[in-house]
Parts: structure tokens; C-alpha cells; sequence
């Protein structure tokens, strides 16, 4: 079971920000589920991650010391997710490679902001390997 029912990050817009979010989520196996003017909701199953417009209708802001990670299948696909996130908009906050100070062996990550400055971590061989 797990604690969380869902996490979200504020866009100025969610139209453009789909734009971005729909291919980089697709790599991992996830697609937009919902979306209105106020938020898009991705996931598999059910939404789990959204990006909306914040509530209070005040610039959004990315938190600092904040960032959701996200899992990954495979290497490959951490490679592919920092890729497209730089290649659309993005920029690099950790290059792709193994993390000596995470506990557990072999993990494999990469860090990315998307273009609002919200930070997003895919990894390989997380805590919920």
C-alpha cells in the first residue's frame, strides 16, 4: 500500500505544460488521464501526478529542496526521460549515472527540471525497486 494518493507540481498553463509532460511521461508508461483548463491528471491506472494552475491563482513556484521522483524500468529509460526533458524545454539539474549516497546498490538516476523550474528525478533501481 502506499501513503500517497497523488502528487502535483503548479504550471502557468496547463495546455502547454501537457505538451511537455505527455511525451515525457509516456516513457514511462504513463498517459494523461484528464485534463481541463485547471489541471491534467496522469497516471496509469488512476492519476497519481498532476500539473495544475495553483488554486490561488499566484504565479506558481517551484519548492526549493522539493522534487518528485519518478520510476523507472531500466537505465535505458532514465537515459531517455533526461533526454527528452532536456531536447523539449527542460534543463539538466544531474546528469544520468549511478549515485554513490543513495542506500541502495546499483540505483541509477538522473535529474532534470522541467521548463517551470519544478525538479523531477527518474530513477532505476529506487526504493520502490
Amino acid at each position: 500500500m502506499t501513503i500517497i494518493d497523488h502528487l502535483s507540481v503548479g504550471v502557468p498553463s496547463v495546455t502547454d505544460a501537457a505538451e511537455f509532460y505527455d511525451g515525457l511521461l509516456a516513457l514511462l508508461g504513463a498517459k494523461n488521464l484528464v485534463q481541463n483548463e485547471a489541471l491534467a491528471a496522469y497516471g496509469v491506472d488512476a492519476p497519481c501526478f498532476l500539473i495544475m494552475r495553483p488554486y490561488d491563482g499566484n504565479t506558481p513556484s517551484a519548492g526549493n529542496g522539493a522534487h518528485i521522483g519518478f520510476r523507472a524500468d531500466s537505465r535505458e529509460t532514465v537515459d531517455a526521460f533526461h533526454a527528452f526533458a532536456i531536447n523539449n524545454g527542460g534543463s539538466c539539474a544531474g546528469e544520468p549515472g549511478p549515485r554513490a549516497g543513495y542506500p541502495n546498490p546499483d540505483v541509477y538516476t538522473a535529474y532534470v527540471r522541467d521548463p517551470y523550474g519544478n525538479k523531477l528525478e527518474v530513477i532505476f533501481n529506487g526504493f520502490s525497486a
